[in-house]
């Protein structure tokens, strides 16, 4: 690994909200640089996932969704994705990307070049 790798390698954090506007075991939409994430507070840890916004299906906002055993449910046509990996619980084929994402002095951030 030469050192521009490791460079690159490194998250690169991109501030999306502060987590007292998240609610526990919601979904909220959020638009950064042109990207539509959906950000879910989970209430199994607590804890946070980001992850692309547009259902793979027919585009439904899945911060609008249900939450709910770790996942989240497209409101349109209820295609349910794992809050973990992304994956479609109808489907392996189907997936939605999932970011890494903390937390530091009340903000989430995620990773979105990864």
């Amino acid at each position: 690994m030469t050192g521009s790798d490791s460079v690159r390698d490194a998250p690169q954090w991109t501030r999306l909200i502060e987590v007292d506007r998240c609610p526990l075991g919601k979904g909220v939409f959020v638009e950064i640089a042109g990207r539509e994430l959906g950000v879910f507070r989970r209430d199994d840890a607590p804890r946070f996932t980001v992850m692309d916004n547009s259902c793979p299906h027919a585009s439904g906002n899945l911060s609008g969704g249900e939450v709910a055993g770790g996942t989240v449910s497209c409101p349109w046509h209820h295609w349910t994705f794992d809050l973990e990996t992304g994956i479609c619980t109808h489907s392996p084929l189907a997936r939605v990307k999932v970011y890494a994402c903390r937390v530091s002095e009340g903000v989430l951030y995620a990773d979105l070049a990864s």
